[in-house]
């Protein structure tokens, strides 16, 4: 007579391709947690040997799941694994991304104490393989201020910018109702239109100030390729646009308006330091002018203006900065691990 396990609350949803390096510490963080009650789903999407037998080594832990697959991208890896979950709360949690362990424990509380609340974000750290952290998720999107659980997120504050780090718990429910990462396609961040489909949806969502995860910037990724970068800076951009017909309030609008232009001034400023860089003037003042056409800041108009009448006394100053900035960096990064020692 075989008995049956009982239900998870929380179902981490992993999708795994090429990063056998990182899967180990995945899984790991999550089976730190100080709750228990949870299933992790973890796809080889894209059939790796090495995934497969990194995942079956945790055989005896019954609540680690295994799905092979064809590579259906990573929305498709994603989808796989919400079809096969079991919790109440939807969890997605990149399979070279680290939980703390009190992510189940904190956003738990906060669903369990009003059914009313449908999904709960949080902040995380961002840290490089070498184990240095960097500043956190929500300061690097410009989010000033700290998030109050106790105040609902609106489409205003979204549409302005302020989307919770990908990895929150969302109750079944709700996953089920915008379909989660079921139609998202690679034109747009499925995070990022998950979010924004919750709140234009009517569902309540909460952001918790804590840091809860950790987010993993690696070298191979996009954020250090500048072809990756431009690409990404289009799928957000595409990503904000989806739901503007689910609104025609003024303050959406303006929001958005003023969101997207932020995006833009900051690609344009990161497109004139690299023609800068390689040594085309033209298109680095090209670039400078257009991010002062969006945002009308006094960087932007020195650069420009300093791209015109001294374009090549800023285009040797530019790489001296770089290095002094890295170095500054490197000694703050130093003395923060020295305190934190203490």
């Amino acid at each position: 007579m075989s008995v049956s396990r009982p239900l998870p609350a929380f179902s981490f949803l992993t999708t795994a391709y090429r990063t056998e390096p990182y899967l180990v510490q995945t899984i790991e963080s999550v089976r730190g947690q100080t709750r228990t009650d949870w299933e992790l789903i973890v796809v080889d999407n894209g059939r790796s040997d090495e995934i497969a037998a990194i995942v079956r080594s945790y055989a005896s832990d019954s609540r680690i799941r295994l799905v092979r697959q064809e590579n259906r991208g990573y929305e498709g890896g994603v989808t796989a694994a919400a079809a096969l979950a079991r919790g109440q709360y939807f969890c997605v949690l990149d399979s070279d991304d680290l939980l703390m362990p009190d992510f189940c424990a904190r956003t738990g509380t906060v669903l369990a104490a009003d059914r009313g609340i449908d999904a709960v974000g949080c902040d995380a750290f961002l840290f490089d393989d070498h184990g240095g952290t960097h500043k956190g998720y929500l300061r690097s999107i410009g989010f000033r201020t700290r998030p109050h659980p106790g105040h609902p997120l609106t489409l205003t504050d979204m549409l302005a910018g302020y989307i919770p780090y990908y990895t929150g718990a969302v109750r079944r429910e709700a996953w089920s109702a915008v379909c989660g990462y079921e139609h998202a396609t690679q034109e747009v961040e499925a995070d990022v239109v998950m979010w924004l489909r919750l709140v234009a949806s009517g569902f309540d969502v909460r952001m918790l100030p804590e840091r809860l995860a950790r987010c993993r910037v690696r070298k191979d990724s996009v954020s250090r390729d500048p072809a990756g970068v431009e690409a990404f800076d289009r799928r957000i951009q595409r990503s904000f646009q989806t739901v503007v017909h689910s609104t025609s309030r003024a303050e959406d609008l303006d929001a958005l308006r003023t969101n997207l232009q932020r995006l833009r001034y900051h690609q344009a400023m990161r497109q004139a330091r690299r023609s800068l860089l390689e040594g085309d003037l033209v298109a680095a003042r090209v670039e400078a002018k257009a991010a002062f056409a969006q945002r009308h800041t006094l960087r932007a108009a020195l650069v420009a203006c300093s791209l015109s009448l001294f374009p090549q006394t800023m285009r040797r100053l530019h790489p001296l900065k770089q290095r002094a900035t890295a170095a500054l960096e490197h000694t703050i990064g130093r003395r923060s691990e020295s305190v934190s020692r203490l």
